[in-house]
């Protein structure tokens, strides 16, 4: 048994890639220590959600678990994905108690504040292993703020399904429990396509796939997708809108609310702090060490619009034609056994932040489709796989 750096640095020792196209590549991937713990969390129904326009609060569901581990962490790093109407991460055993108590407490948060129902479930790396596969882990920076954790082996897969299944299921905290949200907000309006279409894509092996099949597509994806400078970020700053009152206040207003505190208070309290920041970002007036030019660049640079997590997940600003292109390719692979995939074309994107200091680099934005992004994708891949 190799050597293993201790648990607070497993993950901060891996090196870093800038080039997606190698998000394939498997010596970029690590195996995560045996006593790792990996949580998983879903919206239940999120497909309903959607269809009632409810869309922001699942995307903010999903966001908060990840904020809540990272609170409850006192920031420190750790791998994690969000997954639209979810997330995933791993925390070294002696974090995993901390993120229990967050992964739960966001449960019931969801459950009371945004009347969702939030699937929760955390399974040791161990346990994957003795199912026959694995989790490893590797670090994608996109850029030089913030590193996105990718996820192969299997692991992450299972858990979640585990989860669905009920064999790895937690119960939400008590009624009235609240994570640390602090950080989390969605102030930014939709982002309308600029290049005619937001696909957002998921893309997971085939059940017999050759593992070297299913790597070449997803290569053949991502070099698609890049033969075009820019053509996939679905983030240009210059067409970023913020409004007042913002479009999320509210959600924003749930996710801050202390214990106790009225929300109709807290509803005051928030529509002064984003008028407050709706000034200084329309004005571009520097306070302090905050500079609002350099906090937009760094948002766009940091925009976490890519992943793999067992699947690789992706919101693109493409042309009809580009779209096109991927979804042939997909078919064709589809039809030799290699993959199942799901699609969701859409107007517009959307973005959930988390911005832990205003005056630090490392803020990450989530972005997803604004008409069901990855949930409708994997619904639809899900359909596809069933035959129907």
């Amino acid at each position: 048994m190799n050597a293993t750096p201790p648990a607070g640095d497993f993950y901060a020792s891996l090196p870093l890639f800038r080039d997606f196209t190698q998000v394939m590549d498997p010596g970029l991937f690590k195996p995560l220590p045996g006593d790792w713990m990996v949580g998983t969390a879903d919206v239940v129904q999120s497909t309903k959600a959607i269809a009632e326009n409810r869309y922001k609060a699942v995307n903010m569901a999903g966001a908060a678990v990840i904020v809540a581990v990272t609170n409850a962490m006192a920031g420190r790093d750790f791998p994690f994905v969000f997954g639209g109407d979810g997330a995933s991460f791993a925390v070294p055993a002696p974090d995993a108690a901390l993120a229990r108590e967050a992964l739960a407490a966001t449960a019931a948060w969801v459950r009371d504040d945004l009347d969702l129902a939030l699937r929760i479930g955390m399974v040791s790396v161990a346990e994957i292993r003795s199912h026959g596969l694995d989790v490893r882990v590797a670090r994608y920076a996109p850029s030089e703020n913030i590193s996105i954790a990718m996820f192969a082996g299997g692991g992450m897969a299972f858990a979640d399904a585990a989860m669905k299944r009920g064999e790895i299921a937690m119960a939400p905290a008590p009624p009235g429990t609240k994570p640390d949200l602090s950080g989390l907000s969605c102030r930014y309006e939709e982002i309308p396509a600029s290049r005619g279409v937001v696909l957002s894509l998921v893309v997971a092996p085939a059940p017999a796939a050759n593992a070297d099949d299913f790597r070449a597509t997803v290569e053949d994806i991502a070099r698609i997708v890049e033969k075009t400078p820019n053509a996939s970020r679905p983030v240009p700053g210059q067409r970023l809108r913020l409004i007042w009152p913002p479009q999320g206040f509210e959600l924003e207003a749930r996710a801050s609310r202390k214990p106790g505190e009225a929300l109709w208070t807290r509803r005051i309290k928030v529509l002064a702090r984003t008028l407050f920041a709706f000034v200084v970002m329309r004005f571009g007036i520097k306070i302090g060490n905050f500079i609002p030019a350099k906090y937009t660049r760094e948002l766009v640079d940091n925009s976490d619009f890519r992943k793999f997590d067992d699947s690789l997940r992706m919101v693109l600003d493409c042309t009809p034609e580009l779209a096109d292109e991927i979804e042939r390719h997909l078919a064709v692979c589809a039809a030799n056994g290699v993959v199942r995939y799901g699609t969701r074309r859409q107007h517009a994107a959307m973005m959930t932040c988390f911005t832990p200091s205003p005056t630090s680099s490392n803020h990450v934005h989530f972005i997803d489709g604004a008409l069901g992004g990855y949930a409708m994708a994997a619904k639809a891949m899900k359909a596809s796989a069933a035959g129907g």
